[in-house]
This record gives structure tokens, sequence and C-alpha cells, in this order.
């Protein structure tokens, strides 16, 4: 009556109404060779318990997957009360006043007479249950009916088969005792069906195990038992066959015995090898954490990026928890953390993000987790939860767990409630420790492999760079030849026709060359000026136009915004973000350009309608040089607006709409 956890419920019912179907299947068996008042009596109370166990376990199948609040579980413990005061009486009832009548092969109940009562009420009870396993069954998602399945058919041949047993009571006031076997029979499909799915589903949210020290102490009298059940049954067989238990038999018996509890009692390597067994046969863990770590271990096999140990990540925690709401972020507390794996694509990009000073991040340098229904919640818990209630509500969180190695958190995991109705426990947060420490591994050394290659790619420039000053030596050397022999042929034809050709080539090698050092260079002058952004991007507009024809460009400066910044720089940023737009889709592009201001910065988001980025190019490895989709496309573009933002002393980052499309996020100081 006092138990306040809906999952403890539920699985209290669960178990009360299996118990009883098995029971009452067994009655029937009984009912159908021994037909007695007083067994008549006894399948008549089952009935009335079925009905009343099952009326509750439909009842709570429906507070297994919902919030209970305290007026539900107030309005449940007086149902229950009520249930249970009702059910007695009946029961009493029954034993009292129940009358029936045996004839061949039936047997017989009076019109209209309390029987006649119970099988209505049961038959109502049957009718009820049925609507509230509907009714539960609607409310479950793709996840959860899968794990239900085999329950819900169960359930409904055990209330199909007592609805056919009650029709035919009320219609011929009967109880034949040819049905009974069969009844028996649907009874205990039903049970099986729902057991098989309790069990192959965990819809208890436990692991059913026995403690290894009651194994211990039923070793010896497992062993004696079975000493004596053989004994027994070779005794029974030679009675069976008339046979004598000779002398010489019973001593065998009993000097085998004694023989086998010497070896048992003096025997350290016998008892070993059964404590060595029983250690590693029961178990009271929630998890195989070895097998879980090989999984992971497995899936990692061949990730190259961060993006394919996330997904290694998701694959194994899906497949070992008892919830389909997984997020991961990833980042550093420089940085921040973006959400890169969520169960839907339902979460906006800056909806979820987390700078590295907050609240929640800074929670994991002193705790191994955070448990949003925390017991013992102290004041850093409190902070948290202050902070951060309206992100754990939108995204319905549960736990969230650091992906760390050391002092290093690459990422953090979060998890919304169990499917099951249970609550996260030490096995989870051990579990998500574990597999983090495992993956903060795997996301480091993706890293440190990255830069290794940012490294190479760095060196590989130096190389071209080189490779640019000797084509302008050499151009410089082509024209000072030139010069050299101009005063001795410059009136020739055929000289000056090569002259020509000559300044011509170098002219146009100076400019690829011009072009080649104008990326590669570092410093940046800045002419700082007062801005105002509406009139800047209305220029900027009104400058492409005539390039970018099918373009629609939308501003929205929803405040004014005045910035002390370079023009030409920030002029230069958007107009490669808009080409690059225009070059991912011509026709029918809508562009659209949305300024506002949030704490002493100016926020400025660019989208588009167009194909969207490559997953394999986000976070920053768009911004990265030689890294491109476009086809025929240097990878230089977006490497110098990132440098250009910086210098700026901005960021800029990038990202993917939900209806598609790219859209890229600056954010400006205002001086």
């Amino acid at each position: 009556f006092f138990l306040k956890e809906p999952e403890k419920r539920f699985s209290r019912a669960l178990v009360q109404a299996l118990l009883v179907v098995v029971l009452l299947a067994a009655e029937y068996v009984f009912l159908a060779y021994y037909r007695t008042e007083c067994l008549v009596r006894l399948v008549l109370v089952s009935e009335i318990l079925l009905s009343f166990t099952w009326f509750f376990m439909a009842f709570y199948l429906r507070h297994a997957i919902a919030v209970n609040t305290e007026k539900r579980v107030t309005r449940i413990r007086t149902s229950q009360v009520a249930g249970s005061v009702i059910t007695v009486v009946a029961c009493l009832v029954v034993y009292r006043y129940s009358v029936f009548e045996q004839f061949a092969g039936e047997i017989v109940f009076p019109t209209y007479g309390f029987v006649y009562l119970i099988a209505v009420i049961n038959l109502a009870a049957v009718l009820y249950i049925s609507w509230r396993l509907e009714q539960f069954w609607r409310r479950l998602n793709a996840a959860q009916r899968w794990e239900y399945k085999f329950f819900i058919i169960g359930a409904y041949i055990v209330c199909g088969s007592i609805a056919w047993f009650m029709s035919y009571r009320l219609t011929y006031l009967a109880i034949a005792a040819k049905h009974l076997h069969l009844l028996a029979i649907l009874l205990l499909s039903g049970a099986i069906s729902m057991f098989y799915a309790i069990v192959q589903h965990r819809l208890l949210n436990r692991k059913i195990f026995v403690s290894r020290k009651v194994i211990y102490s039923f070793v010896v009298p497992s062993f004696l038992a079975a000493y004596l059940l053989g004994f027994g049954i070779v005794t029974l067989v030679m009675r069976t066959f008339g046979l004598e238990m000779t002398f010489v038999l019973k001593w065998l018996f009993l000097i085998l015995g004694s023989v086998g509890v010497t070896a048992f009692g003096f025997s350290g390597k016998i008892r070993s090898r059964i404590h060595f067994f029983i250690s590693t046969h029961f178990y009271i863990n929630k998890y195989e954490y070895r097998d879980e770590w090989l999984a992971l271990s497995r899936q990692l096999q061949g990730a190259l990026t961060e993006i394919e140990v996330v997904q290694a990540l998701r694959r194994v925690l899906s497949t070992s928890l008892y919830t389909t709401q997984i997020f991961i972020w990833l980042g550093d507390e420089t940085k921040g953390y973006r959400l890169i794996s969520s169960p839907e694509n339902s979460v906006e990009m800056d909806e979820s993000f987390l700078k590295g000073d907050d609240p929640l991040v800074n929670y994991f340098s002193t705790c191994p987790y955070f448990h949003r229904l925390e017991k013992n919640r102290d004041s850093l818990w409190r902070n948290v939860m202050d902070a951060k209630e309206q992100f754990f509500s939108s995204l319905n969180l549960t736990l969230i767990v650091p992906i760390s190695i050391g002092n290093q958190v690459p990422g953090l995991i979060g998890l919304g409630p169990e499917y099951t109705g249970g609550h996260y426990g030490y096995d989870d947060f051990d579990l998500l420790i574990a597999l983090g420490c495992q993956t903060a591994s795997a996301i480091l050394a993706v890293r440190m492999a990255e830069q290794l290659a940012g490294a190479r790619e760095s060196q590989a420039w130096d190389r071209l760079s080189a490779f640019v000053l000797h084509d302008i030596k050499n151009a410089a050397t082509m024209l000072s030849l030139l010069q050299e022999n101009a005063k001795e042929h410059i009136h020739e034809l055929e000289f000056q026709q090569d002259m020509l050709e000559s300044v011509d080539d170098a002219l146009k090698r100076m400019a690829r060359v011009e072009e080649r050092l104008g990326a590669l260079k570092d410093e940046i002058d800045l002419i700082l000026e007062d801005i105002d952004f509406e009139s800047f991007l209305l220029a900027i507009s009104k400058k492409l136009k005539s390039k970018l024809v099918k373009m629609n460009l939308t501003i929205d400066v929803r405040e004014k915004v005045n910035i002390i910044s370079d023009r030409n720089l920030l002029a230069s940023i958007f107009e490669n973000l808009l080409l690059n737009a225009f070059q991912a889709k011509e026709e029918d592009l809508e562009v659209l350009i949305v300024v506002t201001i949030e704490n002493d910065t100016a926020v400025i988001v660019v989208s588009d309608n167009g194909p969207g980025i490559p997953e394999e190019l986000l976070p920053d490895s768009l911004f990265e040089p030689f890294k491109t989709s476009k086809k025929g496309g240097t990878g230089i573009g977006l490497w110098q607006v990132k440098k250009k933002v910086e210098k700026l002393k901005g960021t800029i980052t990038a990202g993917n709409r939900i209806k598609g499309g790219a859209i890229f996020i600056l954010k400006l100081p205002l001086s």
C-alpha cells in the first residue's frame, strides 16, 4: 500500500498477476478431475483474485510510462485499499453462501445467484482490463511497442480466455469439465508469452539473481537431497518390479554417501571448483561490464574521426542502456561543447550548446556525474539545477556523465529517463564512466592525429610558399634577362614579339603568385571606424545584386547595431559567405541575415536554403585550408574568413538547419 516508486508498484502487480494466472490454471486442471465443493469454492475465490490483481496490473501499466504526481499516488492507494476490501468480502461470501449442483460432466449454478454475480463482475473486469491494455499500447512509442509486444499478446490471450469462460457460465449457468483443460492451456500460453517478454526485454528492470551466500549455504543440502532422492528412486524402481533391497546394496549406498561427504569435507580442490563455479555464474550487477567494454572496443576499431567515435559510442549505449534518448556533446573547456548526436534532429544548433565555463561543465571538476533526481542534493547540485533547469526540461535529460580521462573532458553524455520506469543507479554510473574514459582516449587520439595531420598540412603549405617564391624568382630572372638583351636586340621584330609574350607570361604568373601570397599573408592591418550595420549590409546587398542576380537576400536587423570594425574586412567576409551560398545553389536561393545584440556582442546569423554542409566537414574541418566539398574549390575561402573574423576578435561557427541549408553564426564585439 505504501510503495511510492512507480516501477516497484508495476513490478509487484506484474508478479502477482502472473502467479495468480499460473495457480488458477493448475486449479482448473484439478477441477477437471476432482469436482468437490471445496475445490469449486477455491476456484471461485481464485477467479476473484485474478480479476483484482489483473485490474491493478492494467491500472499500473499506464503509470509505468507516465509521471506520477502525489495526487495520483493517493488515488492509487485509495483504490487499492477499496479493491482489497471488496475482494476480501467477496471471498468470504463465496465460502459462506455459494451453492452449486454437479451433473454429468458439468457443475451447475442457480440462476441469478452469487456465482452469477461473480461471473458478471469478472467479465466486466476483463473488459475494463482489455480497454486499459489497448490504451497502454497506443501510448507506447515504436521502441516500447517492440518490447511490450509479446506481453500484450499474452495478456489478451488471458483476457480472451476468461471472457469466453465467463460468457459461457452466464449463458448456461454451468462450468463444463471439457472446457477446463483448454482453459488451463490458454492461460498458461498467455502467461508464458508475458514471462518471455519480461525476461527478454527486462520489463521488471531487474536481473533476477540468487545471492552467492545463499548458494554457498545450499550446496551441502543440495548434495544430500540428490543422494536421498537417488536412493529413493532406486528403492521405488526395485519395489515396482518386485525386487528386494539386499543387504549389500543398502550398505553400498551408505558407503558411497559417506565417501562423497568425506571428499567434499577434506578436498580443498573440490570446494575451490564449486566456489569458482558459483562466483562466475551468479551475478548481482545490472551490466556485464566486460562485454560492454569489449563491444565498444570492437566498434572503435577503424574509427578515424570524432564523428565515427561518437557513432560507435552511441551504438553501444543504445544496446546497453534502457533508454532511447541519448545525447552526446563534443568540444573542450576553451571552445565549449557542441551537440553532435541526439535521438532526432530536433535541436537547433545553439539551443543545446554548452560554454566551457558553464556551471554544468564546472560541476564535473568535483563530481563524476550529474543526476537530476539526486537524493543527496548539496549546494553545487542546487546551483547547477537553478542555472540549467530550462536546459534539462527542453531536452528531457535525467543524467549527464562526462567523457573524460584524467583532467581532460573532450565530451559529455546525456541520457533521458529509462523507458522501463526505473531510476539510474550506481551500475549505470560505473558503466558510463568506464565507457566515457574509453571513448575519451579514442577522441584524444583522433584529435592528436588531426593535429599531426594539420602540422603536416602546414608543412606542405610552407613548401607551397617556397614554390610560389620560386615562381617569382623565375619570373624576375626572365624579365632581368630580357632587359639585358633589349639594348642589343630591341630593333629586331622577332625579339620584340618574344619580349611581349614573355612580359605577358610574367604578368600572368605574378598575378597567380599575388593571389597565393594574399592567402598566405598572416598580418592584416586594420582600419577601424564606426559602422552602422544595417546600412553596411544594405550596401553589400546592392553591390552583389548585379553579380548574384538569382539570389534573394533578406536582411533582418532587429535592433540598431553600431560596431567599431574594419569595413573592408567585414565586406570581404560577407562577400565570401554569400558567394559560397550562391555557388552551392544558384537557382531559387534564399539567404537570410539576422542581426541581434547579446551581452555587448553583435550576433549575425547567415542561413540559406541550399544543400547544407557535409557532416564530415563539421564542426571545424571546413575552416581548415584545403578542406572543401565544392567541385574545383581550393578550400581557401572559409579558412581566410575565419582568419579575418579572428583578426576582428570574433568567432564563427557553422552547422546545418533542420529544414535544410547551411547556417553560419558570427559573433563580433561591438567595440
